[in-house]
């Protein structure tokens, strides 16, 4: 079964100093370059996707340094970027034409925000039939308000990730590599 790994929104505004910034997101930082280094060891493909927000959101401006891909992904002249404007990255985008060029079975699912787009685009591929893995650790999100209430982002990962169970395996890195 044909794999590629999806990188979706790891960007500066979620990182230190951003315009979002979400809890420990150099932790799912570091899962992903270790994902990163297997899919190009195995020449198997790698797609980035870039959100773009209109001026309204505050964040993921065009023309910002926070609506660009973090310095520390493993980026090169022939990395494959899908820019998005949507929380789905499947939406008005060529992701999947590019993954049917590709011949891609299977999306092994990585990212910011678990809560949003992490979600979005998960359930988005598996009701495309691509067979998403979901990696766990490689997904940072943030603190939530409800009701008056703060709900932490260890509470929002650990409901949302339960609830893609449904729609996709999910494993950590860890997990992942020793399976293959």
């Amino acid at each position: 079964m044909k794999q590629a790994l999806l990188i979706i929104d790891v960007q500066n505004d979620y990182f230190k100093d951003g315009k979002m910034e979400l809890v420990n997101p150099e932790h799912a930082l570091e899962k992903i370059n270790q994902l990163e280094h297997y899919f190009n060891q195995n020449n198997l493909p790698i797609i980035y996707v870039q959100h773009i927000n209109p001026a309204s959101a505050g964040f993921f401006l065009e023309n910002t340094l926070g609506v660009e891909l973090h310095p520390k992904l493993l980026l090169s002249n022939s990395s494959l970027v899908v820019q998005k404007h949507f929380p789905n990255s499947f939406l008005e985008t060529n992701l999947q034409s590019v993954l049917q060029k590709l011949q891609i079975e299977q999306l092994v699912i990585t990212g910011m925000m678990t809560h949003m787009c992490i979600d979005s685009g998960t359930r988005a591929a598996c009701e495309l039939g691509y067979q998403p893995i979901l990696i766990a650790d490689a997904t940072a999100t943030r603190d939530l308000e409800y009701k008056d209430s703060i709900i932490k982002a260890s509470d929002v990962q650990s409901a949302f990730l339960s609830a893609l169970n449904v729609f996709a395996k999910v494993q950590d890195t860890s997990d992942f590599l020793n399976n293959q």
